[in-house]
């Protein structure tokens, strides 16, 4: 998946221009509830200003907050003016970018403004990749990191005929073995299947059904 298909596109995004002060931008974060603001000038995008960003100027200045408000325009606190995503970028990769930030913006040609990517986004589909809004029951083995193993669990599961809501595989320290994580909907043979897959060489770490 690609950062264009979470994007939320421009039309519906809260934006500020560059010249306007921190006394709107503020109005806007409260208004809507959130924590940052992508920064225009014109159709151009030039940086982000965020909650956080604005209390921070504010306590650094010598001003009372009215004045300070009023009298600083949002182009002189601005963040991540040259951080921001073309859209074709795998939607994993800001994950970190976004671990300390709001939102990332998505940009165009002449760094024309598209949209954004929200750290809220980015959760929700890796809540999707782990299958977190279907109940079922949740699976975490280790297996010997050998070619064909991700076969094997695959052949194991269609002999049960179980349904695999999600399938997440994670490196472990040692570098010949994997952690994975497996959600699959609860049936009755929930015991013959995991009897199979301890048969077929796979360590049960825990299972809890979700």
């Amino acid at each position: 998946m690609f950062v264009k298909s979470i994007m939320l596109p421009k039309h519906y995004c809260v934006t500020l221009q560059e010249n306007e002060n921190l006394k709107v931008a503020l109005s806007k974060l409260e208004e809507h509830s959130i924590d940052g603001l992508p920064v225009l000038e014109g159709e151009k995008y030039v940086g982000v200003v965020t909650r956080f960003g604005i209390y921070e100027s504010f306590f650094a200045s010598s001003k009372p907050k009215e004045e300070f408000l009023e009298s600083t325009n949002v182009k002189e606190i601005l963040k991540n003016q040259d951080k921001y995503l073309e859209g074709n970028e795998i939607f994993e990769k800001t994950l970190v970018d976004l671990k300390d930030f709001p939102l990332l913006a998505v940009v165009g040609e002449n760094k024309r403004f598209l949209g954004i990517v929200t750290r809220f986004d980015v959760l929700e589909q890796f809540q999707s990749a782990f299958g977190m809004n279907k109940p079922g029951v949740r699976i975490a083995f280790t297996s010997v990191e050998t070619e064909g193993r991700i076969a094997r669990l695959a052949e194991i599961a269609h002999h049960f005929h179980e349904h695999i809501i999600s399938l997440v595989t994670f490196d472990e320290t040692d570098k010949l073995v994997r952690r994975i994580v497996m959600k699959i909907q609860k049936k009755d043979n929930i015991d013959k299947f995991i009897s199979k897959l301890e048969e077929s060489g796979f360590r049960i770490l825990n299972i809890d059904e979700i």
